[in-house]
């Protein structure tokens, strides 16, 4: 089934760090294609990188919503059903995709990060002023209205709302699947996680699910740690400002692990002066991850990698959607992974300044915008 064109509010970034909330003008799906309309849509760090790509972009890359009209060569997808995007799209062919690293897929991607910017839906999807513009990470959640490939459409079960489901789409993905996929955390290993926002607070979910016997949650603010400890931390450390080279917390860390490091130890900061912090806080032979999606430079003491440690930077948390997703909602069904209580603020979709402004200031956990 299709319709026709229609319009509706989007906030689109001007490339210059500016953004404005106007209206665009949405087609219909094309073949292979899905119209969604979102209902609310999760705000990251990321999200504020993106001010800066090449404008005008429509932003967001967390939504759920339902689907409003269906495409022609499209299975298993009818209007009115409840959905959950995902903005790392598996064309199911390539090179990447065949060995099963659907994150990674060479078609999404193009081999060139900067693609990242594009929508892989038919040429002029959306526009604004008469002319076409892209949506983040294939996507553009913060609008009423986008059209994406059937691909990055995943159908919700009952009893998950999109307004709460819209935060699996990256931040859960990400943090668990971190934990879970990527470093495959086995039961009685030790984790420590640095920062404990949105990614952070579901790698400590993920390392729980995993068996961790010791998941260490470090922070600057307490109320973060709080919900760490709710969500399954074993232990919360605080991180101080006058903690010169950070001697101070890396004792802490290896005094709650046999005076090692942590098997696995996460950044999930999204500041790229601490990329490197997880190398000293794990042990000889374990993983140090970063998985914050920091941008900007930093600089590492090569003699940090020595002793057989792993260092990744992994993308999306290893997802592949059609594993993933379906084992988060029986996650959540089953209450072993929490998802609605990670929602710490809820703002209009004219409001993304003050998301904005909270998640930088560290006010809020997880913040989404509600656009139905």
């Amino acid at each position: 089934m299709s319709a026709g064109v229609v319009r509706g509010p989007a906030i689109l970034a001007d490339g210059a760090g500016g953004f404005a909330l106007d209206t665009v003008e949405v087609d219909p799906p094309g073949l292979g294609e899905v119209r969604v309309v979102l209902a609310a849509a999760g705000v990251c760090h990321t999200d504020h990188a993106s001010l800066r790509w090449p404008g005008p972009l429509v932003l967001g890359h967390e939504g759920a919503g339902h689907v409003e009209a269906v495409g022609a060569g499209v299975r298993g997808l009818e209007t009115g059903q409840p959905v959950l995007l995902n903005w790392a799209i598996p064309c199911g062919h390539c090179f990447q995709c065949a060995r099963g690293a659907d994150a990674l897929c060479e078609r999404t991607h193009e081999l060139d990060v900067p693609a990242l910017g594009t929508s892989r839906a038919h040429a002029g999807a959306t526009r604004w002023r008469d002319r076409p513009v892209e949506r983040a990470f294939h996507l553009g959640t913060f609008a009423r209205y986008t059209v994406v490939r059937a691909e990055a459409v995943t159908p919700l079960p009952a009893g998950l709302p999109p307004e709460v489901a819209c935060i699996l789409g990256c931040a859960v993905m990400t943090g668990v699947g971190s934990a879970v996929n990527v470093a495959a955390v086995a039961p009685g290993d030790s984790v420590a996680v640095l920062g404990c926002g949105g990614v952070g607070l579901n790698v400590v979910q993920g390392a729980r699910l995993a068996g961790a016997a010791t998941i260490i949650a470090i922070d600057r603010v307490p109320a973060r740690l709080q919900r760490a400890r709710a969500l399954g931390a074993t232990h919360a450390l605080m991180a101080h400002e006058d903690d010169a080279g950070h001697a101070r917390l890396l004792a802490e860390v290896r005094a709650l692990t046999g005076g090692r490091g942590a098997d696995h130890a996460f950044e999930a900061t999204g500041a790229p002066a601490l990329a490197f912090l997880p190398l000293a806080l794990a042990r000889n032979g374990g993983n140090a991850l970063q998985v914050s999606g920091a941008h900007g430079p930093a600089t590492l003491e090569l003699p940090r990698l020595f002793w057989n440690k792993r260092y990744l930077a992994p993308l999306y948390g290893g997802c592949v959607p059609a594993r993933d997703f379906p084992r988060l909602f029986d996650w959540a069904a089953r209450g072993e992974l929490e998802v609605a209580s990670l929602i710490s603020h809820r703002y209009p979709l004219d409001a993304l300044a003050r998301a904005f402004d909270d998640m930088l200031a560290g006010r809020s956990a997880k913040g989404v915008l509600q656009i139905a």
